[in-house]
């Protein structure tokens, strides 16, 4: 018959509902009502207390059964629920008019409010602050934290009246073990009793952490169920955080299997966690007064919080004795390096903080002992173990064996470790062994349960015999304790100090210089491919108007190419970082105006600009200089003030004032100066850009916003250096490979995505789509729906991957461009793809887009491009 069902799961109890049971205990009544406070569910015994059926009262006023009083009490109660577990009371409240009071708790379930009842206690504990300072008073005498136990189980009992109340301590694995006992005579004691996991389930430890107090008045009472059982959504009603929730069958049949006959449990919650239980047994009915039961629950809140200010002393003398032998061992270091290598002494030195029997150190392959330890082969199998964890974490366990097979051979000699890991790559360890302790431990019964055969199958049933019953512990050591585990770990913080000062570094460092250099070429490419860009799409932009000599055309890309290189000498002069913004405009009128750089005023606190901002601003300036050296103020004796400041958000605010000069009229044109002047910055750098030509001057304002500006710390810089102008190659125009289709190009640059944009349209683009970011050019695919696409990789801070993710889904054909050559790197979707190196030429991009349009197939996945 066994055959028939799967092998039994000693979690078969951790699964019944016991929140969900659908009935109370007989000792008081449950009504859930609505929002609105109709009655939704009531129990089956209502009748006793009023007079009316259960069935009549459901879909009725709560107000036909109670008195006003009572309605406007408990609406007040449910105005103070805060938080999903919170429950209030109301002692001595008169429901029905000239009946005895009840003591009520109200809380809140899916939504409903439930209501329990039961008859008052007449304000037996009318003081109940004064009750738990006088107990709280007595706990605090007790010098040890086995008196602090035995007297805090001592002043439950005689609170609660109970025959035998335990002070209860969960372990990791969630058995437990009877740490303190008060008792009445002649019965027994359990005093230093195990229990297994199993005969407190998971989902019964969960509900101890919400619902701190459990009572069963009497294990032979019949539970009264709640109607309707189930509510419109075929849901019962959760009862988590009940007072009077009935019991599962399987506990009434633990408790009758132990003699019990009512029992009360109160948790023990230290830091968040489930600590433990105030577990109280009767061997009889008992049902404590509701006050009663709180001012307990009161008591075990105190309790826990003086619990866990002695557990914090006791890891705070740990960390201290960690932090002296960390200071003792750095010093003893510094004189002696070669203590390292002497693991008698290191062994001394550690032990004195987290007991151990021996030590072993592993650095670099070599390895030494102190003490019990394994042997040299078998202390290799536990580094490999090791290896397999989890990097730079502390590791302890009371049994080898559990991660190291075959370890019992050697677990006489040592049984358990502490390994502390003392560098990444390699990985090197300190490891603490401890030598196993054969011990005898005591359980309540055999902790494992028989199993019955019924109508569905195998089941677990309770124990029924709860006489001590010993089990001989061997293969482990004493367990390493959560303070020591902390002390650990701060001993590890010292040995990695140690070994990083001794250590050879020279071969990884060597590695580590190797991908910097690395790294640092990729950029220098990527700069330098991008300058060029940038340059050429100058030259190219400035192309003569009508009118214009070969003269002015090289005056004006001079200019121009003279404004960025005296920008890139700056920041590379503070190592590609951020430059200041006064010596931009320093050095753009000290190259314009020479002698007449008075004319020019500068009003503003040292500001520094990141590399971006920074030859941005230096094309805007030179603009701006070049425009009213030609037309504006500083064409005559006019003068131009130039201010700035930080608004409240950080954001860079620029100011350019033109006064005293000519007349000014607005352009009839645009050119590609004033292209710069009002789209750089917006373009490159999501700010804003306002440029007025008021007849009494021009006048300019700028965003640059917060993420690009910063504050020095030093406000002097480097002296300007001038860079020579660097020339570009003609380049001959290929034939028209995307003629007629439209086109979105993703660059960043501003100046790059124009000279891109004119490079498509000489071949023959009907329409170029620019976008500088992710978003806009997601947008755009939506909206302008491309026929093809080139992406620029790199997007300042973003990558175009996430926009070729999109392009490949809608199966339209696209490529990359970069300016890091070789050392872009491609995601494995996309590695296929090509890609055109800059800067952008006719013929780079004309030859890539020739054989994307050439090799474009319905399946976008098959394309090269």
């Amino acid at each position: 018959m066994s055959e028939a069902y799967p092998p039994v799961d000693l979690t078969n109890c951790d699964r019944e509902p016991i929140h969900i049971l659908g009935a109370i205990q007989p000792i008081g009544f449950l009504i859930a009502v609505s929002s609105d406070w109709l009655v939704a569910r009531v129990s089956r015994n209502i009748s006793q207390f009023f007079d009316i059926a259960a069935e009549d009262l459901l879909g009725r006023p709560l107000t036909d059964i109670m008195t006003s009083a009572a309605i406007h009490g408990l609406r007040n109660r449910v105005a103070m629920l805060r938080g999903p577990d919170s429950v209030e009371r109301i002692f001595g409240c008169t429901v029905i008019e000239g009946h005895q009071p009840f003591d009520v708790a109200i809380h809140m379930s899916a939504g409903q409010i439930v209501i329990e009842a039961g008859p008052g206690s007449g304000g037996e504990h009318g003081d109940a602050a004064g009750t738990v300072r006088s107990m709280i008073a007595r706990l605090d005498t007790a010098d040890s934290m086995a008196a602090f136990f035995s007297e805090g189980s001592r002043q439950v009992r005689a609170l609660s009246g109970f025959d035998r109340v335990m002070v209860y301590r969960f372990a990791a694995d969630g058995s437990g073990e009877v740490v303190a006992e008060n008792v009445k005579p002649g019965i027994g004691s359990f005093l230093g009793l195990h229990y297994p996991a199993t005969d407190i389930p998971a989902q019964a430890r969960e509900l101890y952490k919400r619902n701190l107090l459990r009572l069963i008045t009497d294990v032979n009472a019949e539970p009264v169920p709640i109607v309707p059982q189930l509510d419109e959504n075929k849901r019962p009603l959760d009862l988590s955080l009940s007072m009077l929730r009935a019991v599962s069958p399987i506990h009434i049949e633990y408790l009758k299997n132990m003699g019990v006959g009512a029992s009360m449990s109160i948790s023990i919650i230290v830091e968040g966690r489930l600590w433990g239980l105030f577990a109280c047994h009767h061997y009889g009915p008992r049902c404590p007064s509701f006050e009663r039961r709180s001012v307990a629950e009161l008591f075990a809140q105190m309790f826990a919080m003086r619990l866990e200010s002695r557990e914090r002393q006791e890891t705070v003398e740990f960390e201290r004795r960690a932090r002296d032998i960390s200071d003792q061992l750095l010093g003893a270091v510094a004189s002696d390096e070669t203590l390292l290598n002497d693991p008698d002494w290191l062994g001394d030195i550690l032990t004195h903080a987290i007991p151990a029997d021996g030590v072993g150190v592993w650095i670099n392959g070599n390895h030494a002992f102190s003490g019990s330890a394994p042997s040299s082969a078998e202390f290799a199998r536990i580094v490999r173990a090791l290896n397999g964890m989890a990097a730079g974490k502390v590791f302890a366990t009371d049994r080898i064996s559990a991660i190291v097979p075959g370890a019992e051979k050697f677990s006489s000699s040592v049984a358990g470790m502490l390994a502390i890991p003392i560098s990444r790559s390699p990985r090197d360890y300190v490891v603490l062994f401890r030598s196993e302790l054969i011990r005898s431990v005591r359980w309540g019964g055999d902790p494992h349960k028989p199993v019955e055969y019924g109508p569905n199958g195998p089941r677990l049933t309770p124990r029924q015999s709860f006489e001590e019953w010993k089990e001989l512990v061997e293969g482990r050591s004493r367990a390493f304790t959560s303070s020591e585990l902390s002390v650990a770990e701060t001993l590890r913080a010292t040995l990695i100090e140690v070994v990083l000062r001794l250590a050879d570094e020279a071969s990884a460092e060597r590695q580590q210089a190797n991908e910097r250099q690395e790294l640092l070429i990729a950029e220098l490419n990527h700069r330098v491919r991008n300058i060029l860009g940038v340059i050429r799409g100058l030259i190219r932009q400035s192309k003569p108007k009508d009118g214009s000599t070969v003269e002015d055309f090289v005056r004006l890309v001079d200019g121009r190419v003279h404004a960025l290189a005296r920008a890139h000498n700056q920041i590379t002069d503070d190592h590609w970082g951020p430059a200041p913004l006064r010596a931009l405009i320093d050095a753009e009128a000290a190259a314009f105006l020479a002698d007449q750089s008075e004319q020019v005023n500068v009003d503003g606190p040292p500001i520094l600009l990141n590399p971006q901002a920074y030859s941005t601003m230096a094309l805007v300036v030179h603009e701006l200089v070049t425009n009213s050296a030609k037309y504006g103020s500083l064409s005559d004796s006019g003068r131009v003030t130039i201010s700035w400041s930080r608004a409240n958000n950080g954001d860079l605010i620029i100011e350019w004032r033109e006064n005293g000069g000519p007349s000014v009229k607005p352009p009839t044109r645009k050119g590609f100066g004033s292209t710069i002047i009002d789209r750089s910055i917006p373009y490159d750098l999501g700010g804003e850009a306002r440029i007025d030509f008021k007849p009494e001057g021009v006048e300019a304002s700028f965003r640059i916003p917060a993420k690009h500006v910063s504050d020095p710390k030093d406000h002097s810089g480097p002296a300007i250096r001038f860079a020579k102008p660097l020339g570009q190659a003609p380049a001959l125009a290929p034939a028209q490979v995307v003629k007629g289709k439209t086109v979105l190009l993703v660059e960043d640059s501003l100046i790059i995505a124009l000279d891109a944009e004119d490079i498509l349209k000489r071949l023959g683009a009907r329409h170029v789509t620019t976008a500088g970011t992710v978003e806009h050019a997601l947008e755009a695919i939506d909206n302008d729906g491309p026929e093809l696409a080139l992406l620029d990789i790199n997007l300042g801070d973003q990558t175009s991957f996430a926009i070729a993710d999109r392009l490949r889904e809608l199966g339209i054909p696209f490529l990359f461009a970069t300016g890091y050559g070789e050392q872009a790197q491609l995601p494995a979707a996309h590695q296929a793809r090509a890609v055109v190196q800059k800067p952008y030429t006719l013929e780079n991009v004309a030859r890539t887009l020739s054989t994307l349009v050439r090799e474009r197939a319905p399946d976008c996945e098959s394309h090269a491009g």
